[in-house]
């Protein structure tokens, strides 16, 4: 059942505000990097937080210690490691739920919308957390961001999904984790940067303000990407779906081949899966789809349990700990960033190529390794700190993490959210994408709860409890994981045994391929100044249709310079076809 809230909030038209200068490969990479910018807020949040740890005005005000530089380095700063552990976790609670309630938002409002809501959450979260003056203040600007992160950290996926190419699915998203990646590098540069204004507490409030202004810049980013097409097209803007997918893909010619086979397999799609109704209760995910939901479960659990946040949110931590200074930690905490930077260039380049079970195997692989030497360098450091010292351990960590960060940006990074995306039927997937993403955040809250406690107890044995993870996540993938990086979104149905419609065959009576046929060589049927733009203008003021033999027509809208700020309003009008005598007539003109 959808909220009343959230009922009152659709609206019956669809507003387009880019350029059509855009059109083509720039509109795609354009919002593909505008909506990418949710993750690197995610990214730049990890980031800032682990600088916080090492910074003792932080530590005053926030958990009422006056420490220094050296007592921290020696862990004596006498701040019980559950207050740490609960201002990082409680983000991932109020996250945890935010995603199931974004799967109501991204269907019934849309996923621009959707991440346009998110985005405006974390701008409220920015600021209260900047001007926060006690541990309090602070919690509820975290958990209020956790509304925002997990409306986003759902939405954003679906929306790189849906609006990429095919074979360029696994790019996109990893894409996205760059973004994710290079927020966190941002933040670790910023934290270190920051950290000279020590005296002062700018050195943490300034960089939530840094998070303030990349919150505005989504959220006004938002009024200007496009729908995706499938979210239009399910919820009846068919023809704003075709403009939409021609706009991205093919400069804006609605008649481009690839273009019309697109939609109308998603429109043959959508009408299949109406014989079960329109969308999907909750329950289906694990009546119906149950090896999608325990694929796309299990590798959000796992990308957590293998170690990345246990790392991520301790790390300037760990390193003070291995024998660094504090402001040699924070550098070399940046220095790391760089790898989990540059992971992710493996994963764009050959994620759709290879496929997702190889990287996925391989990531496991090199991160049981890397934690293995960097648990057994932490081990011997703690029990020979003078001994390792010179042999130059705590360096030996920190090529040890940039190992395990490199391979997790290309592997257990980004895979886990390209699957959970790709794995569901359209009528079901921003409710599939919200249980899989309540794995994530449900993980990373008892992995960032339990962290410091364990860290504490276990010291550099906790590292091999993070190997066993690893070993078993290739296990899991080895089994129970199937490749689904050949498939378009509408044919992975058929790779889980789903009934899938037939190719659609677009003959000569078929209406866009007629338009093809009147097009000049080489120009757009929107753009170019000729007769076909006034047809195509009379058609929307005589209400023309697009139809066919299974579907009805939908009214055709000219997408032309001046639709650039306009309203295109949902109709669907099924009109009499013109005499034969009177097509012809209009052909020879």
């Amino acid at each position: 059942m959808v909220p009343p809230i959230i009922q009152a909030m659709r609206s019956s038209t669809y507003t387009v505000r880019y350029s059509r200068r855009w059109t083509g490969h720039p509109l795609l990479y354009i919002s593909g990097a505008m909506a990418s910018l949710g993750d690197a807020l995610f990214g730049y949040s990890q980031g800032v937080t682990a600088a916080f740890q090492v910074q003792p005005n932080f530590i005053h005000r926030m958990y009422g210690k006056v420490t220094t530089i050296e007592e921290i380095r020696m862990r004596k700063t006498e701040v019980n490691p559950l207050l740490p552990a609960i201002m990082v976790a409680c983000l991932n609670i109020t996250a945890l739920f935010a995603a199931l309630g974004s799967a109501y938002l991204s269907d019934y409002l849309g996923r621009r919308i959707s991440m346009r809501i998110g985005a405006f959450i974390y701008v409220i979260a920015s600021i209260i957390q900047m001007f926060a003056t006690d541990f309090a203040t602070l919690m509820v600007g975290r958990m209020i961001q956790g509304l925002g992160t997990g409306i986003l950290s759902t939405t954003v996926p679906i929306y790189q999904c849906e609006i990429a190419p095919a074979n360029r699915r696994g790019m996109f998203i990893s894409l996205e984790s760059l973004w994710m990646n290079a927020g966190y590098a941002l933040s670790s540069w910023i934290g270190y940067a920051f950290f000279f204004d020590k005296p002062a507490e700018g050195s943490w409030r300034g960089p939530y303000a840094v998070q303030l202004l990349i919150s505005l810049i989504l959220f006004v980013g938002t009024f200007y990407l496009p729908e995706t097409a499938r979210w239009l097209i399910q919820n009846g803007f068919k023809t704003e779906g075709l403009w939409t997918l021609a706009d991205l893909h093919a400069k804006g010619d609605v008649t481009d081949e690839s273009v019309n086979r697109t939609y109308y397999e998603i429109v043959d799609t959508l009408e299949l899966e109406k014989r079960n109704g329109v969308t999907a209760p909750w329950r289906d995910l694990f009546k119906e789809y149950t090896r999608r939901t325990i694929i796309g479960w299990t590798a959000q659990m796992f990308a957590q349990l293998n170690g990345i946040n246990a790392l991520l949110h301790f790390l300037p931590e760990t390193l003070t700990h291995a024998g660094f200074s504090v402001p040699q930690a924070l550098f070399y905490s940046s220095i790391c960033s760089f790898f989990y930077l540059a992971g992710t260039v493996p994963a764009i380049l050959y994620v759709d190529k290879l496929g997702r079970r190889r990287f996925l195997l391989v990531g496991s692989v090199a991160l049981a390794a890397s934690l293995t030497v960097v648990g057994s360098l932490k081990l011997y450091i703690e029990r020979w700190p003078d001994k390792i010292s010179v042999m130059g351990g705590a360096h030996g960590v920190v090529v040890g993490m940039s190992v395990y960060f490199f391979f997790f940006a290309c592997t257990w990074g980004p895979i886990p959210w390209l699957l959970s995306a790709e794995l569901f039927p359209l009528k079901v997937r921003a409710k599939g994408m919200a249980i899989t993403t309540v794995s994530d955040w449900l993980f990373e809250f008892l992995v960032a709860f339990w962290t410091p406690p364990l860290f504490e107890i276990l010291r550099g044995a906790y590292y091999f409890l993070l190997v066993g993870c690893c070993i078993i996540s290739g296990l899991l993938v080895w089994f129970v994981f199937v490749e689904t990086g050949t498939e378009t979104l509408e044919e992975i149905g058929g790779v889980f045994g789903d009934e899938t419609a037939p190719p659609r065959v677009l003959d000569e009576d078929d209406l866009i391929l007629n338009l093809r046929r009147r097009r000049a060589r080489g120009h757009s049927t929107l753009s170019m100044g000729s007769q076909l733009t006034t047809l195509t203008e009379m058609a929307a003021a005589s209400e023309f249709t697009l139809h066919n033999a299974d579907q009805g027509g939908t009214f055709l809208h000219p997408h032309n310079d001046r639709a650039g700020t306009s309203q295109m309003t949902l109709t669907s009008v099924v009109e009499e076809e013109k005499p034969k005598d009177q097509v012809e007539s209009e052909k020879d003109v």
